[in-house]
C-alpha cells in the first residue's frame, strides 16, 4: 500500500509538470513555424535586406530563451529557428536596439548596412564627439533615427559638452546647435537648462526632418526626458501633434531657434570653431550637428526635372486635390505621400518605384498600397524607372516597356544625399558601413 500512494504522489506531480513541459514545446514550435513562414516570405518577396541599424545575432552564444524576441517593439522582427534568435523579417526592423538589452548573453550586436548594401556614417564615440574635437553629432546623422534615441542623444551631446575646457568666455559662444529636430531641439533646451551660452541654427522650421512627413502621419515614440520639461509620455502621435506640443515648449521655455538661417561653413578657430550662416558668423568653443540624413534631395537626373511641377517632399495632399501625380520612391515617405494624395478627391495617382518591392517600407505602409491599389485609387508601378518629364506628362518605362502617363504634378521621394562633402570638408571621419557596428 505504501508503494503505491508513493507512485500515486510520485503521479500527482511529474503528470502536469509533463503536460507544463509539452504546453511549452507545442507553443515553440508553433513560434518557429511562424517564423520560418515570415523568413520565406520575406525571401520570396525580396525583403530580405534590412534598411539600417539591425541586429546580428551569434549562434554559438544564443541561449534561445526569446528574451530578444520578446523585447522587440515591432514584434515579429525576430524569431526562434532551431532554437536560435534569427532576423526572420529585416525590413521591419527599424534599429530600437531593445533585443541587444535584453539578450542576457551579448549574443546580440547592432550594424549598419549589410555585406553587399553599405551605408555611410561619421565616426562618432560614445560621448557623441566626432574625431575632430569639439564637434559632436547627434540624431539621425549618426545612424539613429528614432525620435526617442535623437531626442536622448541631443541632451547627452550637450553633457559632453559641458565637460569640455574654455567655456563660459565672453567673446564666443559655448556651442553652435545646427538643426531644430528632436535631437536638436533638445539640445537646446539642455544648453538653455545649464545655463550655456547657445545658438540654434535652423534652414527651415522646427521639426526637422519630422515637419516633413506628410500631414496626420502617424509617428511612433515612447517615453522620453525633454530637458526643462520632463518625462514626456507619448507613444503614438501625429506629426501635427508632435510638433504642436514641441512649439508648446518652445513658448513655454523661451528656448530660442533661428529659424531659416542655414550654415553655410565651419571652420577651426583656436581651441573652438567659427560657425558660417547665411545671416552672418559665430565664434564657438564647440559645435552640435543635428542636420539629419536628408541632406540634399536625390534628383533623377531626367529631363524636364526643372519644372515648376516638381517638388521634392509632400507638405499637404489637399492641394493635389483633382490632379494627376506621379510619386517617385519606394520608401516610407513616397508610400505616405501617394496615399495620402490618393485619398484626396477627384486625384489620379501613380506611385513609381524600380525594384519589386517595397523593401525599405514599414508593415503598415505597405499594407496601406496593397489597400488603395485594391481599392482603385492608387496605381503601382513597380520595376518602373522615369525617363522624362513633360509639363503635361511623364514618360517611364516599365519592365522595358514604355509608359506614357497625362501629368500635373511629380513628387520625387527618393531620399536625400547624405551630407559627406561637408562632413569631409570639416575634417569629420565617414566610413561606409557594410554589415558592421
Amino acid at each position: 500500500m505504501a508503494g503505491i500512494a508513493s507512485f500515486a504522489t510520485t503521479a500527482a506531480v511529474v503528470a502536469p509538470t509533463l503536460l507544463l513541459c509539452g504546453y511549452y514545446l507545442h507553443r515553440a514550435r508553433r513560434a518557429e513555424k511562424v517564423a520560418l513562414a515570415a523568413r520565406s516570405a520575406a525571401r520570396e518577396s525580396g525583403l530580405a535586406a534590412p534598411a539600417s541599424l539591425h541586429p546580428i545575432v551569434d549562434p554559438g552564444l544564443c541561449l534561445g530563451c526569446g528574451g530578444c524576441v520578446d523585447a522587440c517593439p515591432e514584434k515579429g522582427v525576430l524569431g526562434l529557428v532551431q532554437g536560435k534568435a534569427e532576423l526572420v523579417e529585416p525590413t521591419h526592423c527599424i534599429g530600437h536596439g531593445a533585443c541587444r538589452a535584453a539578450c542576457p548573453t551579448g549574443a546580440i550586436t547592432l550594424v549598419f548596412g549589410t555585406e553587399t548594401r553599405g551605408v555611410d556614417i561619421p565616426h562618432v564615440r560614445p560621448d557623441f564627439e566626432t574625431n575632430v574635437p569639439g564637434l559632436f553629432i547627434a540624431g539621425e546623422l549618426g545612424g539613429m533615427g528614432l525620435i526617442r534615441n535623437a531626442i536622448e542623444q541631443g541632451r547627452q551631446s550637450i553633457e559632453s559638452v559641458r565637460k569640455l575646457g574654455g567655456l563660459g568666455r565672453s567673446d564666443r559662444l559655448d556651442v553652435v546647435i545646427v538643426g531644430s529636430g528632436p535631437a536638436g531641439f533638445s539640445a537646446s533646451l539642455a544648453a538653455m537648462k545649464h545655463g550655456l551660452r547657445y545658438a540654434t541654427l535652423e534652414q527651415e522650421t522646427l521639426g526637422g526632418t519630422v515637419a516633413h512627413y506628410p500631414r496626420g502621419k502617424i509617428v511612433m515614440t515612447a517615453p522620453v526626458d525633454l530637458p526643462l520639461v520632463g518625462k514626456v509620455r507619448m507613444r503614438e502621435t501625429t506629426k501635427e501633434a508632435l510638433l504642436e506640443f514641441w512649439r508648446d515648449v518652445e513658448r513655454r521655455t523661451g528656448v530660442e531657434v533661428r529659424y531659416e538661417e542655414r550654415v553655410d561653413a565651419i571652420e577651426p578657430n583656436g581651441d573652438g570653431f567659427v560657425v558660417r550662416s547665411t545671416r552672418g558668423a559665430y565664434r564657438t568653443r564647440s559645435i552640435v550637428l543635428c542636420i539629419g540624413r536628408r541632406g540634399t534631395p536625390r534628383r533623377l537626373g531626367v529631363p524636364g526635372e526643372d519644372l515648376a511641377k516638381v517638388t521634392y517632399r509632400l507638405i499637404d495632399p489637399e492641394q493635389y486635390r483633382g490632379r494627376r501625380v506621379l510619386v517617385v520612391g519606394g520608401g516610407d515617405s513616397a508610400i505616405e505621400a501617394a496615399v495620402a494624395i490618393s485619398e484626396q478627391p477627384g486625384t489620379t495617382v501613380h506611385l513609381s518605384y524600380r525594384s519589386e518591392a517595397f523593401g525599405r517600407a514599414k508593415p503598415k505602409n505597405r499594407q496601406r498600397v496593397d489597400a488603395a491599389a485594391a481599392a482603385g485609387r492608387l496605381g503601382v508601378l513597380l520595376r518602373s524607372n522615369v525617363l522624362e518629364i513633360r509639363p503635361d506628362r511623364v514618360r517611364l518605362e516599365q519592365g522595358g516597356r514604355p509608359l506614357d502617363l497625362a501629368n500635373d504634378a511629380v513628387i520625387v521621394c527618393a531620399g536625400g544625399i547624405l551630407p559627406t562633402g561637408f562632413l569631409k570638408s570639416i575634417g569629420v571621419a565617414v566610413e561606409t558601413k557594410y554589415g558592421t557596428a
